[in-house]
């Protein structure tokens, strides 16, 4: 890194002035390889799943307390609604796979250092309808009765 750029704004926030990864970019990068590597190295025996679920469960317990606590629930609530789905960490953060194929997946905005955590789904999830607009990601500040209600439908949806 140039000193130029050292502590500057753009070591945190994307860049749009094609000046190459953020900080916070080449970690996520620097995690996502070295969690393929550990996918390799597990392959797909039956203590996999149990050994990622264990992994994601490990970096919850590293998050803030307030990004914890809504980690652990959103972690309950979709494991509840989709057993099938199974935990793993992608890109350094909890996410839920198909098939080996994330789902949905849980950011800490800590982590990501925003004013809110972010609960979205990818590609795989089934939530595309008529109308040309579904939901990819909420921000996540508080989860209330309501808000997990919605949650379990999305989830539900998604895998259905």
């Amino acid at each position: 890194m140039s000193t130029a750029s050292k502590g500057s704004e753009n070591d945190e926030q994307p860049t749009s002035s094609g000046q190459g990864l953020s900080e916070l970019e080449r970690a996520a990068v620097k995690e996502r390889a070295a969690e393929l590597k550990t996918d390799a190295r597990r392959g797909r025996g039956a203590g996999r799943a149990a050994a990622d679920e264990r992994d994601v469960l490990a970096k919850i317990a590293e998050m803030a307390p307030a990004d914890r606590a809504l980690a652990e629930r959103i972690h309950a609530i979709v494991t509840a609604a989709a057993p099938q789905l199974r935990p793993k960490l992608w890109y350094g953060q909890p996410a839920y796979a198909r098939a080996g194929k994330v789902v949905c997946f849980f950011r800490s905005g800590q982590a990501d250092k925003e004013p809110y955590s972010t609960f979205g789904f990818t590609s795989e999830a089934n939530l595309a309808d008529d109308g040309g607009l579904w939901p990819t990601s909420f921000a996540v500040t508080t989860l209330s009765d309501e808000t997990e209600k919605t949650i379990i439908a999305l989830v539900a949806k998604a895998v259905s």
